[in-house]
């Protein structure tokens, strides 16, 4: 299983999902992959912010080695599921896929956890919500 996070810059939101779901992977020890991605392309390159680092480091998990990076075209093949952390971010997801098969990939991340709830991960960036 390859799953991708995204969010809208790729430093605070998906940056942690993929460091909280690759440690319960490993903790499981299943062969999966994990990625985050942004649907924009203002820090690409950049480490998530120090926020994210910081909370993550806090309960154990080290994204510093995270870089940020934007979308791509191929990642709706190469990943099987991905998940976004609010509706803007499906909805421009959704509006990348190249094929209807590509956009049922697509899926808000709190619907696993609140089914057809559209809950969505609040953005901690300008309210300094991390914990």
């Amino acid at each position: 299983m390859k799953i991708l996070m995204v969010c809208l810059g790729n430093i605070c939101r998906s940056p942690l999902a993929e460091g909280i779901l690759t440690d319960k992977i490993k903790a499981a020890k299943l062969d999966w992959q994990v990625d985050s991605a942004g649907t924009g392309g203002w820090h690409v390159g950049e480490l998530p912010d120090r926020r994210s680092i910081a909370i993550a480091r806090q309960h154990g998990i080290d994204i510093s080695g995270q870089r940020c990076r934007q979308i791509q075209q191929n990642d709706f093949t190469d990943f099987d599921l991905i998940l976004t952390m609010d509706k803007a971010n499906q909805r421009d997801v959704e509006r990348l896929a190249p094929t209807a098969e590509h956009r049922a990939k697509v899926r808000q991340i709190l619907n696993f956890v609140q089914p057809n709830s559209d809950a969505e991960v609040p953005d901690p960036y300008y309210d300094n919500r991390f914990a």
